[in-house]
């Protein structure tokens, strides 16, 4: 009988392979780590604008909590639209600016459009309606609802996301668009709550309205102009 040959791999080989996975495994490590360090270091450095954006809410908040809720529906479809340009022009800098310096400047502008649109339109109705209307049901407020800007008035708030995103594309740029994003958001979230109390927002609600204001402006705001973009750069090198 024929007796197939073993074959042994040599030890120098098996040493190698395992050190060239474990190199690897480091790699993607360290890689994951970075990201995590430039995630933080992004917040912390946008973090004044954040506290900023909601004392001004506040200071707003202290002369309009008595608006009609038309005036303020008005008011909201200012704000929002510009709000959704600026964080396109955010978000698509963002990712265009980490990815030329860790590309060269190669990558797939479609992506860009997918990531700028999504982060833009998807996080800015988080924060300036969602966020909001949770409040507005916990305060029992007698005109709450959600209001979807990208689909009530679609020809005005997809084409900013648009144009944000080419915008961003010839001339990126972060800090700008980001203190201007964390105000709007501010206001647009601040006047979605006066338009659902309808003229009777107590002083008394002033603090739990702060809350939902600081959380609309830092936790989508920060996620969709820095965490969100930066989280794809390394699938795109990737690809």
């Amino acid at each position: 009988m024929n007796r197939r040959k073993r074959r042994f791999c040599p030890l120098n080989t098996r040493i190698d392979a395992n050190y060239f996975l474990c190199g690897l495994l480091l790699k993607k490590q360290f890689r994951v780590l970075t990201m995590f360090k430039l995630i933080y270091e992004e917040l912390r450095h946008h973090s004044k604008f954040t506290v900023f954006g909601a004392i001004t809410g506040i200071f707003l908040m202290m002369f309009f909590y008595k608006l009609p809720s038309e005036i303020a529906f008005e008011i909201f479809y200012i704000l929002h639209p510009a709000h959704v340009l600026l964080s396109a022009m955010a978000t698509a800098s963002m990712f265009r600016l980490h990815m030329n310096r860790n590309t060269r400047g190669k990558y797939n502008i479609f992506i860009l459009f997918i990531i700028g649109y999504s982060g833009s339109i998807g996080i800015a109705t988080i924060s300036d309606s969602i966020i909001p209307y949770l409040g507005e049901i916990m305060l029992n407020l007698p005109e709450r609802g959600i209001h979807l800007g990208f689909i009530e008035k679609w020809w005005l708030v997809n084409p900013l996301a648009f144009s944000g995103i080419v915008f961003a594309y010839f001339r990126p740029q972060t800090k700008f668009p980001h203190f201007g994003h964390v105000l709007l958001s501010t206001w647009a979230s601040l006047f979605h709550i006066i338009m659902a109390a309808g003229g009777e927002l107590s002083i008394i609600s002033f603090p739990f309205v702060f809350i939902f204001l600081f959380i609309a402006v830092w936790l989508p705001c920060c996620g969709s102009d820095i965490v969100f973009p930066l989280l794809f750069v390394g699938s795109s090198e990737k690809k």
